[in-house]
C-alpha cells in the first residue's frame, strides 16, 4: 500500500488529504498497546500514526487539578501523566516501527523537554496542540527545525490565532491551520465545519480538521471542502479505559473513513464533463432509451396517424421525441407490428 509521508508531503497540495490517526493516550502508558496502534493504522491505511508525548515534571505541577476523575489507578493528574511517558528509547522505537510500515511518525510536545526529545527521533514535522497555541518558548523551539507546523485551534480566539500564524510566518516556515472544536466527544452543532473555508481565506494556507466527534461523518465532510490535512482519535474498541476513546473512532472504522477519503478524492480530482460523458455511454442509452415502433402491422401507403405509433426499447432506431415528425407521413413499405420505423420507410 503507497502511504503519503510528511517528509515528502507539500501541505499545498490538493489532490490528496493528509489522514493522520490520533493515538494520544488510549495506549494507557502500555509500549506494546502502543506499538499495536501503528500496526493497526498501518493495516487501515492511514497515513501518519500520532501520539502525545507527556513528561509530567516539564510540563505540570503536582498541584495540576484532576479535571475528569477517570481513574482508579492514579492519585493525581501528575501521576497519570507520569505514566503515560515512554523513555527516549522507547519513543524511537515507535518512531522506527511508524516508518517500516510506511507511516509517518508524530506526536505532540507538551514541553520544551519533549520537543527536544521528539526532534531527537527525527518527526518531519510539529502538531501544536490547542492548548499550546500561545506557548511561544515552545513554538520558538519548534520553528527553529524549519519544519512544518500543524497548529490545532480547539481553544482559541480568531485574535489569538492570527497572532500565531504571524509569528510562524516571519519564520517562512509551511504550516497548515487546522479547525478543531475542544469538546470530547465533540457534537455535531460544535464541529465548525463552516470554519474550514474561512480559515483558508483568512490565513491564505493549508487547512485541516481535528476532528473528536468519536464518528466518520465530520471527516468526510471536511474532505469536500479540500482540506489538506485530517486528524481524527483512534481506539480498538469503545470500551477500552481511557479518555480520549470516548472521542474516537475503531480501528476499524478508521479503515472505512479512509476508504471513503481516497473515493471523495478520485470524485474531486475528477471532475465530469456532461457532453463527454454521454458520448462514452452511447452503447447504454441506446439499451436504455426508446424507439418509434408500429403499434400495429401496417401496410405501404399508411399515412401515419398517432394511433399507428407507439415508443419502445431499444433506442437505436428514430427516438421517441420526434414522433409527432412522423404523423402525416406515409410509408413506402409494410411493416409488422413492434418492428422500428427506420428513417427511409416514409415520404
Amino acid at each position: 500500500m503507497e502511504h503519503t509521508r510528511l517528509e515528502q508531503f507539500s501541505l499545498k497540495r490538493k489532490d490528496k488529504c493528509l489522514i493522520v490517526a490520533e493515538v494520544a493516550q488510549s495506549h494507557d502508558g502500555s509500549l506494546g498497546m502502543a506499538h499495536a496502534f501503528i500496526d493497526a493504522i498501518a493495516k487501515a491505511g492511514a497515513d501518519a500514526v500520532k501520539f502525545q508525548t507527556h513528561i509530567a515534571a516539564a510540563e505540570s505541577t503536582r498541584q495540576e487539578p484532576w479535571r475528569v476523575k477517570f481513574s482508579r489507578q492514579d492519585g493525581s493528574r501528575y501521576d497519570y501523566w507520569k505514566r503515560m511517558e515512554f523513555t527516549p528509547e522507547q519513543w524511537q522505537g515507535l518512531a522506527d516501527h511508524a516508518k517500516e510500515k510506511g507511516l509517518t511518525f508524530l506526536s505532540s510536545p507538551f514541553s520544551i523537554e519533549a520537543v527536544d526529545l521528539l526532534e531527537s527521533v527525527g518527526m518531519p514535522a510539529w502538531k501544536v496542540a490547542s492548548g499550546e497555541i500561545g506557548n511561544k518558548m515552545m513554538l520558538d523551539k519548534m520553528l527553529e527545525t524549519g519544519k512544518p507546523i500543524l497548529l490545532s485551534t480547539g481553544m482559541s480566539s480568531l485574535d489569538e490565532i492570527d497572532e500565531t500564524v504571524e509569528y510562524i510566518r516571519r519564520r517562512d516556515v509551511e504550516y497548515a491551520v487546522m479547525q478543531c472544536s475542544t469538546a470530547y466527544p465533540c457534537p455535531p452543532e460544535k464541529i465548525g465545519l463552516n470554519l474550514i473555508p474561512y480559515l483558508r481565506e483568512r490565513y491564505e494556507c493549508a487547512v485541516g480538521l481535528s476532528d473528536h466527534s468519536g464518528t466518520i461523518y465530520p471527516s468526510l465532510a471536511a474532505v469536500t471542502l479540500g482540506i489538506e490535512v485530517l486528524e481524527v482519535h483512534v481506539a480498538f474498541s469503545r470500551e477500552m479505559f481511557g479518555p480520549d476513546v470516548p472521542a474516537s473512532v475503531t480501528t476499524g472504522e478508521l479503515k472505512q473513513l479512509v476508504e471513503g477519503v481516497r473515493f471523495i478524492e478520485r470524485m474531486r480530482n475528477n471532475p465530469v464533463d456532461k457532453n463527454s460523458f454521454a458520448e462514452e455511454v452511447l452503447p447504454l442509452r441506446r439499451l436504455f432509451t426508446k424507439s418509434i415502433v408500429a403499434d400495429a402491422d401496417l401496410p405501404k401507403g399508411t399515412v401515419l396517424e398517432e394511433k399507428h405509433l407507439r415508443i419502445k426499447k431499444p433506442g437505436n432506431g428514430i427516438p421517441g421525441e420526434r414522433m409527432r415528425d412522423l404523423i402525416g407521413k406515409k410509408i413506402l413499405r409494410d411493416i409488422k407490428a413492434d418492428e422500428q420505423i427506420l428513417e427511409g420507410d416514409f415520404s
